[in-house]
């Protein structure tokens, strides 16, 4: 199955899937603290060896695998320092707005061509996302901002150094690999900041197993599909697509979780996004 938009929609699945299970574990548990442990320990050992054995090796794909571990390690720590200051309904879909930011870098160091329409619908897409985000009216924005603004730069800067490895990474086992180097120095930093914040290296509540291992399972893998996709899309239109968990999200959130408040605001803001998204996918086909 190498058709983008169907590796994408499953991506969004697993992503939202993800996102359920940590609605039901207690914030202490560190949830994602597991899911990487969970990644590393369950597909990393066979998805390393056949990066290992596969891999078309070149400085690019080396360099690359650098880039994105740092800068995915980056990623985290942002989030989680603006996580500090804002819930996630503010926090995260303006973390999302990365799309902007490839578009632009892409334009001016990897001479990519984006037609108007592109730009247009990618500007409209991210333009929704800020409206989810202004839904929330609580937490100290001022000094979540510069964080979430560096999670969105960090989120621009793995996405481009995805793209450019993707083409030495041949079939989804390497691809799968390569995500597991930069999820393990990840899991290091988490495990850092978690030693530094409370004194231990494990967080002090452990989900249910399953829980554990479906995260594991959902957390690579989701992310791994976004990276195949991005042998036939743009970097910043497999982004994009990719903001339709967000839409997701917000429908379940409103019609069965029943969380009202401002649920108008968000309901317009997922239209927004979603028309960005139609639009885009039109131009590209």
């Amino acid at each position: 199955m190498d058709n983008a938009y169907l590796l994408i929609g499953l991506s969004v699945i697993m992503h939202v899937a993800w996102n359920l299970l940590a609605r039901h574990v207690d914030s202490k548990a560190n949830y994602l603290w597991w899911g990487l442990l969970a990644h590393c320990l369950i597909l990393g050992p066979y998805s390393l060896w056949q990066l290992y054995e596969n891999a078309l090796w070149h400085q690019s794909l080396t360099f690359a695998i650098v880039i994105t571990a740092i800068a995915n390690s980056l990623y985290f720590i942002s989030l989680r320092r603006a996580y500090h200051y804002a819930p996630v309904s503010l926090v995260y879909p303006l973390a999302r707005s990365s799309p902007l930011l490839i578009a632009i870098w892409s334009l001016l160091f990897f001479g990519t061509d984006f037609s108007g329409i592109e730009l247009i619908a990618i500007l409209v897409s991210v333009a929704g996302l800020w409206v989810v985000a202004s839904s929330s009216g609580i937490g100290d924005s001022k000094r979540a901002l510069p964080w979430t603004l560096a999670a969105a730069v960090c989120t621009s800067i793995y996405s481009l150094s995805d793209k450019v490895a993707v083409s030495y990474l041949p079939g989804f086992a390497e691809q799968l690999g390569f995500i597991t180097i930069g999820y393990t120095c990840s899991f290091i930093v988490l495990s850092l900041l978690q030693k530094r914040s409370t004194g231990n290296w494990v967080p002090p509540i452990r989900p249910p197993l399953q829980y554990i291992v479906l995260g594991g399972c959902f957390i690579g893998t989701a992310y791994a599909l976004v990276v195949r996709a991005m042998n036939e899309l743009p970097a910043a239109h497999v982004v994009s697509f990719t903001n339709a968990g967000i839409i997701l999200a917000v429908v379940l959130s409103v019609f069965v979780f029943r969380e009202r408040e401002h649920w108008k605001q968000r309901i317009l803001g997922a239209l927004v996004v979603s028309s960005g998204l139609l639009l885009l996918f039109w131009s590209g086909t």
